[in-house]
C-alpha cells in the first residue's frame, strides 16, 4: 500500500499530537498477504492502512501498540515474522517487518518516502465516464491531466492528484502532455475524438513517447475511424497502436461506473507492465 492523500492528512494530524507507530513490510520470502512496501499506522486505538489482514495484521498491531506503551525506544525495530503455525496463517512465507516512531518533525520525509510513483494519465473528456473514472482513479497510483473544451464541466473544488485543462481546440493539449501518459479520448464529440487521437499519432510518430493512447467506443465507431485515421495519412501500423473499445476485457456493462472500473482496471495492468519491463 501506498499513501493517499487522506491517509497523509490523518498521519500529519496524529503527528501533531502524539507520536505515531508506522509498521511496513520491508521484505518478503514465499507467499504472504501483502507485497515490500505495504504499511499501516498505528496511534493509540486509530488505524490508518493495511498489511494484509489476518493474524499477521494482529499481531503487528498488537507489537506496535505495546512499543508505543514502552515510548518506542531507540526509534525503529525490525523483526522476521514467519506465517506458519505460530500466527495461524497457512501462507508458507516470511515477512521482515519494520516498525518506526513518527513525529511532528519527521512526518514529511516519512511521508515523501510513501508516495508511489504515479503513472500519468491523459483523460480527454468530463462527460459522465470522465467524471467515474476521474473518482475511481484518485486513490489508486497514478496523476490525472484532464482536458475538454467545454466551460463548466470540471468539479468545482480542487482533487488531488489531478489537473483540470480547458483547452480549445481540445487537441492542441496533446503536443504538451508529460512523456509516457496513457491516454484515454472520450470526448463528448466523435470529431473532437477523431482529432485528439490523430494528434496523438502524431506526436507517436514524433517523439514515441504516447505508450498507450486508449478510445471509447463501439466497433462500428472504431472502424470508422479506422478509415478516416487512414485518410489523414496514417498507416496500419500507427492506427494499430491505437486501442478500442478502453477496458479490460470480460467487464461488460455501459455504466459509466463499470467502464470506469474496466479502464482503471486496464491503466492498473499496463502500469504493472511498465513497472516489471524498468
Amino acid at each position: 500500500m501506498r499513501c493517499g492523500v487522506n491517509d497523509g492528512e490523518r498521519l500529519r494530524a496524529w503527528a501533531a499530537q502524539a507520536p505515531v507507530c508506522l509498521v511496513e513490510v520491508e521484505a518478503v520470502q514465499g507467499s504472504a498477504p501483502r507485497s515490500a512496501g505495504a504499511w499501516m499506522a498505528l496511534q493509540g486505538t486509530a488505524l490508518v492502512g493495511t498489511i494484509g489482514g489476518g493474524h499477521l495484521e494482529w499481531e503487528a498491531m498488537r507489537m506496535a501498540r505495546s512499543w508505543l506503551q514502552q515510548g518506542m525506544p531507540g526509534d525503529t525495530y525490525t523483526q522476521r515474522m514467519a506465517l506458519g503455525p505460530s500466527l495461524g496463517q497457512c501462507c508458507g512465507g516470511a515477512v521482515q517487518m519494520r516498525w518506526s516512531a513518527v513525529h511532528a518533525h519527521n512526518v514529511e520525509a516519512v511521508l515523501a518516502r510513501l508516495q508511489p510513483a504515479r503513472a500519468p494519465v491523459a483523460l480527454f473528456g468530463a462527460g459522465h465516464v470522465g467524471h467515474a473514472l476521474v473518482r475511481v482513479l484518485q486513490p489508486l497510483p497514478f496523476w490525472v491531466h484532464w482536458v475538454d473544451s467545454r466551460d463548466d464541466v470540471f468539479p468545482a473544488q480542487p482533487m488531488p492528484q489531478l489537473h483540470c485543462e480547458h483547452s480549445s481546440p481540445v487537441h492542441h493539449a496533446v503536443r504538451d502532455l508529460p512523456a509516457q501518459s496513457l491516454v484515454l479520448v472520450m470526448s463528448f464529440s466523435h470529431a473532437e475524438d477523431l482529432d485528439i487521437v490523430s494528434a496523438c499519432l502524431r506526436r507517436q510518430r514524433e517523439r514515441g513517447d504516447l505508450p498507450f493512447i486508449g478510445l471509447i467506443g463501439s466497433a462500428t465507431k472504431w472502424a470508422v475511424f479506422q478509415k478516416r485515421l487512414a485518410e489523414r495519412g496514417f498507416g496500419a501500423d500507427e492506427i494499430a497502436h491505437i486501442t478500442c473499445p478502453i477496458g479490460l476485457p470480460g467487464i461488460t456493462g455501459k455504466e459509466p461506473e463499470v467502464i470506469a472500473i474496466a479502464v482503471a482496471a486496464q491503466l492498473l495492468q499496463l502500469r504493472a507492465q511498465q513497472l516489471a519491463a524498468a
